[in-house]
């Protein structure tokens, strides 16, 4: 079981000729809407993966929170934990040029209302995993956290978007997701290689994700590059949260390293090919034929 404690949007996606820069009025190309939020991204990603994942988090009371939940109550990622609040549902405005880069705008809404507490005790034992990122209240991640930790839960946190972590949440993970550039945020003045292979002395996997390269983490005792399948870009909105919720279905499932790097790279890789981010999550067949 996966217990995600995330952020719940919906996303207003326009796909532009090139992203905007100041001053900038752009005519789009099109336009959309669809659920996002990084934690009901990664909750879906890892639920079409072949998980089973509650999800914890809030919306408004408003007509964005049934869009917001429309696909996670599709595809049977159990929402009892998913309350509404006197806050608008979060919103995010996403730009995506022809290349399929994209330019986001998050307001926070009711996210910034989520509670870790919310997450029963009784949730958070051997076995299960819980899946947090940071576009809810860090210190409410990192109470969670050393709580889960101490119950036996193993704790799994996507550093997005980046921001500096309290050791005690540092030293509750398992498992951390970044990006590059979250990685050398989080490296300071060191170099990312020694800051990865500090956090796996700690007992924390460590991975990072390089885009079209692919993704870097330990294994058998030796940092290594796993390279990205090659696919044709449209959209790469919701690749991360692919990758991050493959990643964590396969582990949840008890699957080797190196395995669940590959099968997550498939999933982040899948993603691009589709417009949007939680109508674009792979599902595991589909995962399992990429990554083999």
């Amino acid at each position: 079981m996966i217990v995600v404690f995330g952020s719940l949007n919906v996303d207003c996606i326009a796909r532009v000729p090139r992203l905007p820069r100041d001053g900038d009025t752009l005519l789009a190309l099109d336009y959309a809407v669809a659920p996002g939020g990084k934690g009901a991204n990664q909750a879906l990603a890892a639920r079409r993966a072949g998980a089973d994942v509650r999800l914890f988090g809030c919306v408004g009371h408003d007509g964005h929170a049934v869009e917001a939940t429309r696909l996670l109550r599709e595809d049977g990622v159990l929402l009892e934990g998913v309350v509404a609040v006197e806050a608008p549902t979060g919103v995010a405005w996403i730009n995506v040029d022809t290349d399929g880069a994209n330019a986001i705008t998050v307001v926070s809404g009711a996210n910034a209302l989520a509670r870790g507490d919310a997450v029963p005790d009784r949730l958070l034992v051997q076995g299960s995993m819980l899946l947090m990122q940071l576009e809810v209240p860090l210190a409410e991640a990192a109470a969670l956290a050393v709580r889960a930790r101490g119950h036996g839960a193993r704790v799994m946190l996507n550093a997005a978007p980046a921001a500096p972590l309290p050791t005690d949440l540092v030293e509750a993970l398992d498992v951390l997701v970044v990006n590059e550039s979250e990685a050398a945020q989080l490296a300071g003045h060191g170099v990312v290689d020694d800051w990865c292979a500090a956090r796996e002395r700690n007992g924390c996997a460590t991975f990072v994700t390089l885009g079209a390269r692919g993704a870097r983490t330990m294994i058998d005792g030796t940092l290594r590059t796993l390279a990205a399948p090659a696919i044709e870009v449209r959209d790469t909105v919701g690749a991360g949260d692919a990758f991050t919720g493959a990643l964590a279905a396969a582990l949840d499932r008890g699957a080797a390293r190196e395995v669940a790097l590959r099968e997550a790279l498939a999933a982040g890789a899948l993603a691009c090919t589709v417009d949007g981010a939680q109508p674009a999550m792979p599902r595991r067949a589909a995962i399992a034929a990429l990554a083999a």
